[in-house]
């Protein structure tokens, strides 16, 4: 079981991240956008830009992932169920959430899930 202490610093941990992923969606938009071929640039200049955007929206995809999993860690803290493997409801180690406090599964679940 996890002492308040400990779910304070995940909270908090939890809501800075949120903050900072917020912060690299809004800013990260536009560098996401389709490279127009219509753009005065040089045929290299074009795939450098593509292969930037293709970057930046894979990038995005895999923050927006993460940024609903921290939602979905912070729901759990209203609900008193934050700390608790989402299969077999036993608590997840401190050391575990430390590391990935938007972890829904304790370690062994994690593995079979992943098996």
């Amino acid at each position: 079981m996890l002492k308040t202490e400990e779910l304070e610093l995940l909270r908090h941990a939890l809501i800075e991240e949120r903050t900072r992923l917020d912060e690299f969606l809004r800013t990260s938009k536009e560098g996401a956008k389709p490279v127009g071929l219509d753009e005065p640039i040089g045929r290299l200049s074009r795939m450098d830009a593509i292969q930037q955007q293709q970057m930046t929206k894979a990038n995005r995809s895999s923050f927006e992932t993460k940024l609903r999993q921290i939602q979905a860690a912070l729901d759990a803290f209203d609900k008193d169920k934050y700390g608790f493997c989402r299969s077999c409801e036993e608590p997840i180690e401190y050391r575990r959430l430390k590391a990935r406090p938007e972890t829904p599964f304790c370690l062994e679940c994690q593995d079979a899930r992943e098996r």
